[in-house]
């Protein structure tokens, strides 16, 4: 399937970054660069048996705002283990939600919080079990 979306991956495992139009994807996406991310896609990703990449004609580009595209070192494919939703509204202390169409665990950021790319960071190591959480979005 291909979405309307933006993905990074860190160590292999990808992150899906969803979110309307204007609501931060690709600005968070280059602020993860400094947090050991790289680039999978941007505005198009296509996702076949949990496994992310970019469209070959998009492969590589990224566009940034006040610059516009531009190519980056990319990740040709990475594992999806989290989806990420900029779109919704962010909760102190949120239950555990899927993203229905992969099944993967689903978090709701603000994108433009200076925090972001942090908490994506601890949200993927959440994700992956790497790190243990009491309550909130991982809490068995």
């Amino acid at each position: 399937m291909q979405i309307h979306a933006s993905c990074a991956a860190r160590g292999g495992a990808g992150v899906l970054l969803l979110g309307p139009p204007g609501s931060g994807k690709s600005d968070l996406l280059l602020r993860l660069f400094d947090h050991g991310f790289s680039l999978v896609a941007d505005d198009r990703v296509e996702i076949v048996e949990g496994v992310a990449f970019a469209p070959t004609e998009i492969a590589g580009l990224m566009e940034v705002r006040g610059l516009g595209l531009v190519r980056v070192p990319f990740t040709e494919r990475a594992r999806l283990a989290l989806v990420v939703d900029l779109g919704a509204a962010e909760e102190r202390l949120p239950r555990p939600l899927r993203h229905a169409p992969t099944g993967l665990p689903l978090v709701a950021l603000d994108a433009r919080s200076p925090s972001a790319p942090a908490r994506v960071r601890l949200a993927l190591a959440c994700a992956l079990g790497h790190v243990a959480q009491e309550a909130g979005a991982f809490a068995a």
